[in-house]
């Protein structure tokens, strides 16, 4: 009988299965100690090839949109890399030790300088159109590509080593290779969200994730396997290492200054607040020195000085042209709707729910945003509560409020599809009043029908009679509102809204208040010519996304 963990005897001939290596390495401490520090290092390269991963996917979903779209081909795109790059690491067996440590100070260098690569490529080429109209999303899967390449090539080295210290059986080995490699997974999948995007942001935490990557990697090959090494070999893997340690600390030093030329360069040259709260990213360009604001979320521009008062009356005003004393907000953390509500007599409560305490901060402390929203967090009358709208209304006591505004992103973002389902509207009819109303903001009629009367569609299935209406905008379009993007090729021409009442009589959108700057023909004209553009057959959302 065969012991497993017997090395293979000097001279015994190779088959096509058989290690590249005739003796165990000679390593400078215990086998048991050598073993640990591989497998040590096993954790901290799947740490962070998953950092890296989500890294990718979360800069996709800021720039280019659509999450569910960018994480799939991330992901995909990754897997499929990684089963090549392992098929190719097989030819590097013979050379284990220095394949690794070259492997591992590649993928420092293409991981934790990705996320600068791609914030500036999209920052400075992404209007240039033409060839290049794809370009930030050729480089997204470019990256995925190579990343996937030398994540792929790690197992089979690493495999290699941790035999090169104790002959093993397979089953034993790959068992304890993949429990180290999975763990490490979990505690970088977990890093991400809670300790480097909140506390070093996208760029500064892939360069130091880059940086932990090459020091592991080099640590384990020079320290450990350095016998195993020419002489040659380990002083161009201590150049390599050393020389991309340089380049990752040199660009940390000057993340600060990129990432502020970036912004302006996607913003505006007026950036006065970036910050990152705990659902999303906030930035605010003007609003002070008589500059209108812009307020983005996650790089779409949700506020614009030039329009959003036009978007914002669209939906208050004619929700509140019936009874209106007590009336909820669903999001609009920004308290511009809560803005058009308070211009109304009779409003005793306004109720908002918005999911990010971060937003309602800067709209009670900014300077540009509180006076935009006419300091209406102010007002004792309003009183917010940080919450998933859905969630909350799930608790929310039945009949308790006259209006419901449903101030929400796009119905077309993955993240908010929710918020568009029959379980929503159900829910918000339970909360209103016989004779109450809700409006709702649908997307762009002109550019995505289909959006617009799937939302409508599953109004009427929640229980709702709905008349749309839009607004339309300049020649050149809006440059605000919930369906607008950064990219100015993406700016829609109207806002579509649906206000709703329960039961079979649909509500007429009308204005009854004077200070607005929207009048009401202007909603009368436009109710007809929404109704000219119905998509038939559609079938309502439950809690699926909205069906284009």
């Amino acid at each position: 009988m065969i012991d497993p963990h017997a090395p293979v005897s000097r001279g015994a001939p190779l088959s096509s299965g058989a290690p590249p290596w005739t003796e165990p390495a000679r390593l400078p401490v215990e086998p048991g100690t050598g073993r640990f520090l591989v497998l040590a290092c096993v954790f901290v390269c799947a740490a962070c090839g998953l950092v890296y991963e989500l890294e990718l996917v979360a800069f996709a979903s800021y720039l280019i949109g659509d999450s569910v779209t960018q994480a799939s081909v991330v992901l995909s795109v990754m897997v499929f890399a990684m089963g090549i790059g392992s098929l190719g690491a097989k030819r590097l067996r013979w050379h284990a030790a220095v394949g690794f440590g070259a492997i591992e100070t590649a993928l420092a260098l293409v991981g934790g300088c990705s996320a600068m690569a791609l914030y500036a490529v999209f920052a400075w080429t992404g209007g240039w159109g033409g060839i290049w109209a794809d370009g930030p999303r050729c480089l997204l899967v470019g990256f995925s590509l190579a990343i996937g390449l030398l994540v792929g090539a790690e197992v089979p080295l690493l495999m290699e080593l941790i035999q090169r210290i104790r002959r093993q059986d397979a089953g034993g080995a790959v068992a304890d290779l993949f429990a180290a490699d999975y763990v490490g997974a979990l505690v970088g999948g977990l890093a991400f969200p809670f300790l480097l995007l909140p506390f070093l942001g996208q760029l500064t935490g892939a360069l130091l994730t880059g940086s932990v990557n090459v020091v592991a990697g080099s640590a384990l090959v020079l320290g450990l396997f350095r016998r195993d090494l020419t002489r040659r070999a380990r002083w161009t893997l201590l150049v390599a290492g050393l020389a991309v340690l340089g380049v990752l600390a040199s660009a940390a030093v000057l993340a600060g200054d990129f990432e502020a030329a970036a912004r302006r360069a996607v913003y505006g040259p007026d950036v006065r607040v970036a910050a990152q709260t705990d659902v999303q990213e906030v930035v605010l360009a003007g609003g002070t020195d008589g500059k209108p604001l812009d307020l983005f979320l996650d790089g779409r521009l949700r506020v614009g000085g030039r329009d959003e008062r036009r978007y914002h009356e669209a939906l208050v005003h004619p929700a509140l042209s019936g009874p209106h004393r007590r009336v909820l907000i669903l999001g609009g953390g920004d308290g511009l709707a809560a803005r058009e509500v308070l211009r109304h007599r009779g409003v005793s409560r306004v109720d908002v729910v918005e999911l990010d305490a971060g937003l309602v901060r800067l709209a009670r402390r900014d300077p540009g945003l509180s006076a935009l929203n006419a300091h209406a967090y102010d007002d004792p009358r309003v009183h917010v509560t940080t919450a998933d709208a859905l969630s909350w209304l799930r608790r929310a006591p039945a009949g308790r409020y006259d209006v419901v505004l449903a101030d929400l992103p796009d119905p077309g973002i993955t993240a908010s599809t929710k918020l568009y389902s029959q379980e929503f509207y159900g829910l918000t009819r339970r909360v209103l009043t016989p004779d109450g109303r809700l409006a709702v903001h649908a997307g762009p009629l002109s550019a995505r029908p289909r959006v617009f009367w799937t939302v409508e569609a599953t109004l009427r299935a929640a229980g709702f009679s709905a008349t749309p209406y839009r607004v339309l905008g300049h020649d050149t379009g809006f440059a605000t509102g919930p369906d607008r993007s950064a990219g100015s090729s993406r700016t829609p021409h109207d806002w579509g809204f649906l206000l709703a009442a329960p039961g079979r009589h649909a509500p007429h959108p009308h204005l009854d208040f004077y200070p607005a700057t929207l009048t009401d023909s202007d909603l009368r004209v436009d109710v007809a010519a929404a109704r000219l553009t119905r998509v038939p057959g559609l079938r309502p959302s439950t809690l699926a996304r909205p069906q284009y």
